[in-house]
């Protein structure tokens, strides 16, 4: 039997702003509505005869042969579902579809100690989840680099930051120990802990089985969260086996309840449909959605209705299907771009292969060897004149450090582009990097 955390345990861990929220007067009694007999005078909620939609059709390309389409129709009593005012933690349908996925894929069963709480694309949830949790001021774990569309959350709770350095294997499990150790016995230490562990955005790396097992390890012994930010899991195309998450992994421990996690729809199915959710402990879930019930009410009916009759249409395994054809589809674009580097840019960067995500993360080599002053490039200036003068446009690394310090690294989406591009980009990058050596 899975043994769970108490409810009161989190109260050291939700920020003084969850815990100062009221529940909302009205989408807090929702759930009476639903009560046999029940005559319902509480909410304004539009009637739905006044509503022009009267069935929406879905075509989509078929996850076992794409050159099929199949055709799904959201009508009657879905539909009206999707064009109503719905509860704040996500429409029951689509819900129960992710309890399902969760089981599948993480072995995490509901009704195990945690909930699914859906939000407007993952970014929403977590920035949600990050405001239950931190106070102003707090010091804040987070993996280096990180992913740079989470620092303005943090930043604008004036966290103090706390690095944990990465490389080609995930979090350096060693420098956490090291760093919450040596804490100071005055201060109070991180409750959280930020990660991508799968794909890193910017790195591309995949954090290993061990290194997670220890980061949860060190969770445990220094009670602090993990939030495990995961839009890349479904692309993974690794030669080895995908490492389990540490959604999953947690479930070795005595007792779960330090992982909260966010996935999202946006890289396999649809970036424009904003459905992502978080699975976490009742607490943390319930904090998110009370700001969720002040903020915006609710992640759009609809948007989970078509996400969710699709999803449905297809069962958990074309799923599985559909998402192996995309993790697929970006080893060729990795492979293609790898290929043209190695052409390029060989002796004048180094990198990592990414087995996951959307990204290369390289260092620009731009000093001869031996060259006074090697140790001291940074890529920012050459990427944002030269670079872009000759008509290429990447992200200078330094973004992605939370200190804002100097880095030679940069980084490169290959998403969308098709061989031709990459190969002209490639080549003028090449030739900004030859100007700034032979300067």
């Amino acid at each position: 039997m899975v043994q769970t955390l108490p409810s009161e345990f989190y109260s050291d861990f939700l920020s003084n702003a969850a815990k100062a929220r009221k529940p909302s007067p009205i989408r807090g009694l929702y759930p009476l509505e639903a009560r046999p007999g029940m005559i319902s005078l509480l909410a304004g909620k539009p009637n739905s005869a006044t509503f022009p939609l009267t069935s929406v059709q879905i075509k989509a390309r078929s996850p076992t042969d794409p050159a099929q389409e199949l055709t799904t129709e959201l009508a009657g009593a879905a539909l009206a579902e999707g064009l109503q005012y719905g509860p704040t933690a996500g429409l029951p349908s689509l819900c129960e579809w992710i309890y399902g996925l969760q089981a599948r894929e993480h072995g995490r069963e509901k009704g195990e100690g945690w909930r699914v709480s859906v939000g407007s694309g993952s970014q929403d949830v977590i920035h949600k989840a990050i405001f239950a949790l931190v106070n102003p001021g707090d010091a804040v774990l987070v993996e280096s680099p990180v992913y740079a569309g989470i620092l303005p959350t943090f930043e604008s709770l004036n966290c103090e930051f706390i690095v944990v350095p990465t490389d080609s294997q995930g979090i350096n499990s060693g420098a956490l120990r090291t760093t919450l150790e040596n804490w100071p016995a005055s201060k109070p230490k991180p409750r959280v802990l930020y990660t991508v562990p799968y794909g890193g955005n910017p790195t591309g790396m995949t954090a290993s089985k061990e290194r997670r097992q220890e980061v949860l390890a060190l969770a445990r012994e220094h009670n602090f969260l993990i939030l495990e930010d995961d839009p890349y899991y479904y692309l993974y195309f690794g030669s080895a086996p995908r490492p389990p998450s540490y959604f999953s992994l947690e479930l070795e421990q005595p007792e779960v309840g330090r992982v909260i996690r966010f996935d999202s729809l946006s890289k396999i199915l649809s970036s424009g449909i904003r459905i992502g959710f978080a699975c976490g402990p009742d607490a943390i879930m319930t904090a998110i959605d009370m700001h969720t019930a002040v903020a915006n009410l609710q992640t759009s009916s609809l948007t989970q209705a078509i996400a969710h009759a699709l999803l449905e249409s297809w069962g958990y395994e074309n799923f599985k299907t559909h998402t192996l054809t995309v993790s697929q589809f970006y080893k060729g674009k990795r492979d293609v771009f790898e290929r043209l580097m190695k052409k390029y840019l060989d002796g004048l960067a180094q990198w990592d292969t990414p087995e996951a995500g959307m990204f290369f993360w390289f260092k620009l080599l731009l000093k001869a060897p031996g060259a006074e002053g090697a140790h001291e490039e940074d890529s920012e200036s050459l990427i944002r004149t030269k670079a872009l003068e000759k008509g290429v446009l990447a992200l200078p690394g330094t973004v992605f450090l939370p200190d804002g310090g100097k880095t030679a690294y940069v980084r490169a989406a290959f998403s969308l582009l098709d061989e031709s591009d990459v190969e002209e980009a490639i080549k003028r990058l090449r030739e900004a990097i030859l100007e700034v050596r032979g300067a």
